[in-house]
């Protein structure tokens, strides 16, 4: 049996250098978890439906399971672990906490990543699928968030509280 291709990777994940030999179809969702040991990020469907896997590569939110790691060589990832510890959460991992926008928390880490990425995108202006004019600069309300977070599914249902939790933290960040 032939040894399948290996390749270097050199990432910066979470703010510090990592350098990896991977093989060529490994995930960059299994490069975290399984090279990295950074279990925050979730595998979820391993097809790009749920989000659980949701990262930040060079700050564009991405579904992990659906990018090889070899793609990301010189990139800057960051994971759930990346945004904030127990002792110094992100404004976006307190809001959850506070709107108790998680149940069994697994699709959590993904959910938090995806929605901290969604207030850079509408910050930035860029438009999404429920913008009536995609020259102009989109408007922070609840159908933007629930659109840009639809990638993101919580088998839970715990919607509502994960949209009370963006808005809040957007006025933490906005303030």
């Amino acid at each position: 049996m032939e040894t399948p291709p290996t390749l270097p990777v050199q990432l910066k994940v979470n703010g510090k250098p990592a350098a990896l030999t991977v093989d060529t179809r490994t995930t960059l969702l299994d490069a975290l978890r399984e090279h990295l040991h950074l279990t925050g990020t979730k595998k979820g469907c391993d097809h790009g439906q749920c989000g659980a896997c949701t990262v930040m590569v060079n700050g564009r939110r991405i579904n992990s399971c659906l990018s090889l790691a070899v793609m990301h060589d010189g990139d800057s990832v960051t994971t759930i672990e990346g945004l904030g510890t127990p002792e110094d959460l992100h404004p976006m991992q307190a809001a959850f906490v506070k709107h108790d926008g998680y149940q069994c928390g697994y699709c959590t880490p993904g959910q938090i990543c995806s929605a901290v990425a969604v207030l850079d995108e509408i910050k930035a202006g860029i438009p999404s699928h429920v913008a009536a004019d995609v020259a102009a600069s989109p408007a922070f309300s609840e159908m933007e968030i629930r659109e840009r977070m639809s990638g993101n599914i919580c088998r839970c249902g715990a919607y509502s509280n994960i949209v009370e939790a963006i808005r809040e933290a957007a006025g933490r960040r906005q303030a």
